[in-house]
């Protein structure tokens, strides 16, 4: 994949394989300045290619002492370009420099107070002290040569270090996440006064070098995109559509497993309104056979997602067919797929710190296709994380109803039915799903929280309806909120709405007597259950 043209600021985030690394480059485009995350182990003459304002080492789980430990290459410290440490890069800094790092018999985790000196460029303007947000065991104890203390905490005097000369600064703590209050202000003093980056990464500047990318890549060729309806194809097809017009074709394939009115919505959308042209098919009879009596969660996303590739592969090739019968012009076939590839889809399914995680999910959008579809990937929005995807579909025209549609999954209603997918129990959750979503927009909370949804558990109980014994199914109800997905809270939503959701699904919904409420957060729970 092609980075952007340095044409703008630029922020590169060496990937440590910190739970964080995310959310420092979401911090560092809050600043308006592009950036990019790049694996821990990049040549420091690859980065000095890339042409950065600044280089910030993320935090890690390692020590540097490990064997197994990631390093950086030391000549990045000496490139002449400011260098900001977090946590395990403050460490990796002092260790590749030749200070000391220790293993530390007391483990600062959480709050605590940073005290600042006078004269630290990173900590201009903030004050004596701020509250700060540690996870570390390991620390620095002692300095490389010309480097000098910036600030301390009772627990370490050098909680913060800098070489003003050579533009390296270290900081122990996570001022990127939101219980370092005022850590914003930290990483805008870095990428600001000591970067010297602009305010120059905007929704207009993306479009503007995501058109030239996609037209450079893709030149006169045809491009395929499945459209789903969620947010991020949506988006993808109408900046396509900007970028190269008449070139993009959009195929929107009905598994049987979409939200009710999905395939009504989409066509009216994009086939009406944006004039994109799209191809419709109706598949839902095929997955539901290839999903009976299928019950593990993996599988059927497996499934599903094999199974949207044979669909998608016959759609495409009798396109092809339909260019030859009506436009002798049209002959040449689809050299490339576009996806809606997300930054955090990319982040759940492969480990890009080098540092091997478990995988949470696995995307069928996301880890390659197989040989025989002959594609190459389009991918002009997997830099960029939800809600700059949301801005960049508003910008692009699209209705708000698309752009802040919530979140839906690819394998669809299958992994909120928890055992088998048979049609009975897709109507039921359809039917709940569909209560779920009205009353959280009559009541405006709709477009307040990440997601709401409903999930239909293998799970029958016994009720009373009327003066009869019930023994029927039961609905969970899952609202969180959340910025992109990574992490996530369950909503305290008012009784009074929770209250009406239950007894309309209890009494609209025939075969459901029971409704509970997940009040589990992301981590240690997924948002989906599946």
């Amino acid at each position: 994949m092609k980075t952007i043209a340095p044409a703008h600021s630029k922020i590169l985030i060496l990937d440590f394989g910190a739970q964080y690394t995310q959310v420092i480059a979401r911090r560092v485009r809050e600043c308006q300045v592009y950036s990019e995350i790049v694996r821990f182990d990049i040549s420091a003459a690859e980065v000095k290619k890339l042409k950065p304002n600044g280089i910030i080492l993320s935090g890690g789980p390692a020590s540097v002492y490990d064997q197994e430990a990631p390093h950086v290459d030391p000549e990045i410290f000496s490139l002449g370009i400011p260098v900001l440490g977090i946590c395990y890069g403050m460490q990796l800094m002092a260790h590749h420099l030749g200070g000391q790092v220790e293993f530390s018999a007391r483990r600062e985790y959480g709050a605590a107070v940073l005290h600042i000196m006078d004269g630290s460029k990173l900590f201009e303007g903030l004050g004596p002290q701020l509250d700060i947000w540690n996870s570390h065991g390991d620390k620095v104890t002692a300095l490389p040569a010309g480097f000098h203390a910036a600030a301390r905490t009772e627990n370490s005097p050098f909680a913060a270090i800098e070489n003003s000369e050579g533009n390296l600064f270290a900081v122990q703590f996570h001022p990127e996440v939101a219980h370092t209050p005022r850590g914003r202000e930290i990483l805008q003093n870095f990428v600001y006064h000591i970067c010297h980056c602009a305010m120059d990464w905007t929704m207009g500047s993306f479009i503007e070098e995501a058109c030239e990318r996609i037209r450079c890549q893709v030149g006169d060729e045809k491009v395929v995109l499945g459209l789903s309806g969620g947010v991020d194809s949506s988006v993808t097809a109408a900046l396509l559509r900007k970028a190269i017009g008449e070139q993009l074709t959009c195929i929107f394939v009905n598994n049987g497993l979409l939200r009710a009115r999905e395939e009504e919505i989409v066509q009216r959308v994009f086939g009406e309104n944006f004039h994109v042209r799209l191809k419709y098919v109706d598949a839902s009879d095929r997955f539901l056979a290839l999903l009976k009596g299928v019950t593990d969660p993996e599988r059927k996303r497996k499934l599903i997602g094999k199974e949207f590739i044979n669909v998608f592969q016959h759609a495409t090739e009798e396109l092809l067919e339909d260019d030859r019968r009506n436009d002798h012009r049209k002959h040449g076939g689809y050299k490339f797929l576009a996806q809606g590839t997300l930054y955090p889809d990319v982040i759940e399914s492969v480990s890009i710190g080098g540092n091997p995680g478990q995988v949470i999910k696995s995307h069928h959008n996301v880890g390659g296709l197989p040989e025989k579809m002959h594609f190459e990937l389009v991918e002009p929005v997997r830099q960029l994380f939800k809600d700059e995807v949301r801005q960049l579909g508003l910008q692009l025209g699209l209705p708000k109803e698309i752009v802040h549609r919530q979140p839906f999954p690819g394998p669809g209603l299958a992994v909120r039915i928890l055992g088998e997918v048979t049609p009975e129990r897709l109507s039921i959750l359809r039917e709940a799903d569909t209560i779920v979503v009205s009353e959280m927009e009559s009541s405006d909370w709709y477009y307040r929280v990440w997601q709401s949804f409903a999930v239909l558990l293998p799970v029958r109980s016994v009720g009373v309806m009327g003066d009869q014994r019930t023994y029927e199914n039961t609905i969970v109800l899952r609202i969180v909120e959340s910025q992109d997905g990574m992490t996530a809270d369950w909503v305290r939503l008012p009784y009074e709405l929770l209250a009406r959701i239950s007894a309309r699904i209890s009494n609209e919904v025939r075969g459901v007597n029971r409704v509970c409420y997940d009040i589990s957060s992301k981590p240690p729970s997924t948002i989906e259950w599946e």
